[in-house]
């Protein structure tokens, strides 16, 4: 098995932030709920992958899923080093759902593959997580090499807009940044029982 020895493991968000910042499409975890953060390491200890869960990002959305907020989780960012071996992906999600389960409870994991980046949910797939809505595209922010939900020109700390918040605005106002239209995601679920 070409995964052998390789391990998962329970790590904080500050361990992983600049390596998905770095490997991950979107380039950002800015205003990301991270509540549960793993780690993907190869058998020399060396950091392969990242991804983290966390909170549903728009509210009430965890109404699609469950009766209780408590019961839904988003798996809010994923990504592997390219040179990983072949399902190194699935192989991450599968041991990162084990310490979930231990971390979090049970519940319904949900995630969501990007058309914009050509995904179509092959890895969640793959991970026994069942398709569910697809969901139109809708306004994204362009700034440079990065993606910002609309949102994030509206972020506030104690009735203050964020100086990031507002960096992207006057990027806007500028032209520097831009609306962009995407192209949609597919709905994967996964139950954790």
């Amino acid at each position: 098995m070409a995964l052998q020895g390789w391990t998962v493991k329970r790590i904080k968000r500050s361990d992983i932030r600049d390596f998905i910042e770095t490997w991950h499409y979107s380039k950002s975890i800015n205003g990301c709920i991270a509540d549960h953060c793993y780690a993907l390491y190869d058998p020399d200890d060396n950091l392969k992958g990242g991804m983290f869960y966390g909170r549903m990002a728009m509210a009430n959305q965890w109404k699609k899923f469950s009766d209780e907020a408590s019961k839904v989780i988003e798996l809010r960012r994923l990504c592997c080093v390219d040179d990983t071996p072949r399902n190194a992906e699935s192989f991450f999600i599968g041991r990162s759902l084990r310490l979930l389960k231990k971390d979090w409870g049970c519940g319904v994991v949900v995630s969501y593959a990007d058309k914009q980046w050509g995904h179509e949910g092959t890895i969640y797939k793959a991970s026994n997580f069942k398709m569910g809505d697809e969901i139109k595209g809708a306004s994204i922010i362009k700034w440079g090499d990065r993606t910002y939900h609309d949102k994030t020109i509206r972020t506030k700390y104690k009735g203050v807009l964020k100086p990031f918040a507002k960096r992207v605005k006057d990027a806007l106002e500028s032209g520097e940044a831009f609306y962009m239209k995407t192209k949609g995601k597919y709905t994967y679920t996964y139950d954790i029982k």
